[in-house]
């Protein structure tokens, strides 16, 4: 069976597996920014700077892999990774909004990105494969995420064993659209993900990090959400 199709089939199962969310998450203590476009910056703009890849080098985004565009909006990145992993790699790009799943699944096609496939994810749970990726990308999305600990909870679940979930974000308050490293280190460790690599993006705001499973998933019940950070910036 092609790779992509068997892509496809596993997403399938996985979207007829996944039940209602009945479980108590803790709430975020903090601010949650509303969405307001599918897109960053332009992607030229982008380019310019070497954002994606600066972003892919640190990450390690080699031939072959599997990797997750986590809230992809209009796609910069899965364009990217598309070309990064190959013919032989595989890229789920997963958007909330079923608008913007539907215009960037046009693009992939319109593009013949024939490593892609495109999912519609929930507000708490992107509905990723189980242990299916080496790399689960966030790019300037993560303050937005509405339910975090619940959120993160699921998308660890879609980490290969040793694969890396990386942040790309703006060290500002979460109400100008960022999100202060301390805080975002503080929220990742509730689930068990701990630090490897940081660094600060050439222009702006920006900085990159990755994390990895460090320690056992806790139960729900037993997070402990992290206090407010968000005045703080480093």
């Amino acid at each position: 069976m092609p790779g992509k199709i068997l892509l496809f089939v596993v997403l399938a199962l996985t979207a007829c597996r996944a039940q209602p969310e009945e479980t108590p998450f803790p709430k975020a203590q903090r601010d949650v920014a509303p969405i307001v476009s599918d897109a960053f910056s332009t992607e030229d703009a982008r380019d310019r700077v070497g954002e994606a890849e600066a972003v892919l080098a640190l990450a390690g985004v080699k031939p072959g892999m599997w990797v997750a565009d986590v809230g992809a909006g209009e796609g910069y990145y899965t364009v990217r990774l598309a070309r990064a992993v190959g013919p032989n790699g595989r890229v789920l790009a997963e958007d909330i909004v079923p608008g913007v799943r539907d215009a960037l699944s046009d693009r992939v096609q319109r593009q013949k990105l024939d490593n892609v496939a495109v999912k519609l994810g929930t507000p708490d749970n992107p509905l990723l494969p189980h242990r299916s990726f080496d790399r689960i990308f966030m790019v300037h999305m993560y303050h937005e995420v509405q339910s975090p600990y619940a959120f993160l909870w699921h998308l660890r679940d879609g980490l290969k064993p040793d694969g890396l979930v990386i942040v790309v974000d703006s060290n500002r308050q979460v109400r100008r659209h960022g999100i202060p490293p301390r805080q975002l280190r503080c929220e990742l460790a509730a689930i068990g993900l701990e630090p490897v690599k940081f660094q600060a993006l050439v222009g702006g705001d920006s900085y990159y990090a990755a994390f990895r499973a460090a320690r056992t998933r806790p139960a729900p019940q037993q997070i402990r959400p992290c206090r407010d950070r968000s005045a703080r910036s480093g």
